[in-house]
């Protein structure tokens, strides 16, 4: 904890008097583009990657970069993409999955979950990306599970009332990313702009 007030106090000492006029327009003004959504991993900043300054990306964080299929049930991914999208009017979503996935590799290893049931429920959310990747000598590795996993959570992604409008008007495109993080490249997995996706 004292690293992290000694980084509050050097954002305030050093950083925020060269973006004070930044701020101050954000202050009174939230108008991002770009609703990111990817891992809750601390090994993968959205803002960092992307080279974003503060107000450019709205980011949701998650497992696994998973996105639940709608439901009537409420839940604060889909209360953030819905705000995100007929709120904020944000005109591109990127689902961004990466190298080691912990979520990932936990499925694609079968590994014991017992002992986290939240998880273990969570993770529920990409059977479809393990279906998806598995192949007929058996279960994905993890890349490739990775990279079904975006896919899949694109098509959840389009299940949602404000993102299905959105697409079906031609104001939002889906993009499909995966982030290697021992190299800082970004792959493009696809990108969705139609209805019906």
């Amino acid at each position: 904890m004292p690293d992290l007030m000694d980084g509050v106090a050097n954002f305030r000492r050093d950083v925020f008097p060269a973006k004070a006029g930044l701020f101050a327009r954000l202050a009174t003004e939230h108008r991002p583009t770009t609703l990111f959504i990817g891992c809750s991993d601390a090994r993968v900043v959205p803002e960092l990657i992307t080279q974003s300054e503060p107000g450019e990306l709205f980011v949701i964080r998650t497992a696994g970069n998973l996105v639940p299929a709608h439901s009537p049930t409420a839940d604060g991914t889909a209360a953030s993409i819905e705000f995100a999208v007929r709120v904020l009017g944000v005109t591109d979503v990127i689902v961004c999955g990466h190298s080691g996935c912990g979520a990932m590799t936990a499925l694609a290893e079968g590994h014991d979950l017992s002992d986290a049931p939240q998880v273990a429920s969570w993770l529920r959310h990409a059977d479809a990306s393990v279906a998806r990747a598995a192949t007929a000598e058996g279960p994905a590795d993890v890349e490739a599970l990775v990279w079904a996993n975006v896919s899949a959570q694109l098509r959840n992604l389009a299940t949602h009332p404000s993102v299905a409008r959105a697409l079906a008007e031609r104001r939002l495109t889906l993009h499909g990313w995966v982030f290697d993080i021992a190299s800082g490249s970004v792959d493009r997995l696809e990108t969705l702009d139609r209805a019906g996706v």
